[in-house]
């Protein structure tokens, strides 16, 4: 399967340039991910870490599911993977598989893209428990941009110790 990553819009709506821009980096997490057998997914960044591109895979989804579910959409949905405000746990991919991982974070960004255009506006809010603070849907769409970017600069080490591919 080839992903197809969405070309980020120049100008536009400021919801329009974040909805893309968070497809963008979702996209460029499985294309990290594409074309990988379960072993490769689940290659360690530098032992003792326990960071992998399937670990990635699973933390996303976590991140996805308090995000949106959680906080905009006000669900009482236990964490997958995670215990509550650890979002480690997640990373330890050693008994996963591509399908369960992406089966589960392609679930919640379904999930994620849902709620965001049932809301009215950036401006709906929902509240963080963690923080004890109510955030925006902006706030949490521009958080998410900046989550996926920052471990997809991991996912770009993890794909080129697993077989040498670097960029996109």
């Amino acid at each position: 399967m080839v992903v197809e990553r969405p070309d980020p819009p120049r100008s536009g709506s400021e919801r329009e340039m974040l909805r893309v821009f968070l497809d963008f980096h979702r996209a460029t997490l499985a294309m990290k991910c594409e074309a990988l057998t379960d072993e490769d997914l689940r290659s360690r960044s530098m032992p003792p870490s326990t960071l992998t591109l399937l670990g990635l895979v699973r933390h996303m989804a976590e991140v996805e599911r308090t995000w949106f579910r959680r906080v905009i959409g006000g669900e009482d949905v236990p964490l997958v993977w995670s215990a509550e405000g650890d979002f480690q746990a997640a990373y330890d991919a050693t008994s996963s598989t591509r399908a369960e991982a992406f089966s589960v974070w392609e679930a919640e960004v379904t999930k994620a893209r849902e709620i965001e255009a049932g809301a009215e506006s950036l401006d709906v809010m929902g509240h963080q428990p963690r923080w004890g603070e109510d955030v925006s849907l902006r706030f949490v769409m521009l958080h998410m941009i900046h989550e996926y970017a920052r471990h997809n600069g991991h996912a770009d080490f993890l794909r080129e110790g697993v077989d040498g591919t670097v960029g996109a």
